[in-house]
């Protein structure tokens, strides 16, 4: 059994702390927010998250980084850029391995013809297979992306 996502933000958070590592911190630290958040939600089991969860919330904590990493750009903003591309790159250690964009394209295409999903119609179909498939190695707008291309080539 691997360790917690809890268990490792805690031990990188002491570590962080001890290099008085301000980005570790603050990206540790809305980590931990976020997993205090979750285990009190409704529905919540009494034994944490699942790993899934856990997945779901980092990538989530990805996105708002890179939402708001897209607004700095636009803004000129590379001092508030900086500070959200740290953040990002220490979120990203929490995830497993992401697959290439190679990858990806390899793996829709052979759920596309497993499935016999060719058709524009078939997008609904073929976004959910993928989505569940590689739901945790692949950030969700990307797999959207190729899933279209693959449909309407």
């Amino acid at each position: 059994m691997s360790m917690s996502l809890e268990t490792r933000v805690m031990e990188s958070l002491k570590e962080a702390m001890k290099a008085k590592n301000e980005a570790g911190l603050r990206a540790l630290r809305a980590i931990k927010a976020a997993i205090i958040i979750a285990k009190t939600e409704p529905g919540a089991s009494e034994n944490g998250i699942t790993e899934d969860q856990e997945v779901k919330l980092i990538q989530k904590l990805i996105k708002q980084r890179k939402d708001s990493l897209d607004i700095y750009v636009k803004q000129d903003r590379p001092d508030l850029m900086k500070i959200e591309q740290e953040e990002l790159d220490i979120l990203a250690t929490f995830l497993p391995a992401q697959l290439s964009e190679e990858e990806i394209r390899t793996k829709i295409k052979d759920i596309a013809s497993q499935n016999s999903l060719s058709q524009p119609s078939d997008l609904g179909k073929l976004m959910g297979l993928a989505i569940k498939e590689l739901g945790s190695s692949a950030e969700g707008k990307l797999i959207s992306t190729i899933v279209k291309e693959t449909l309407n080539p």
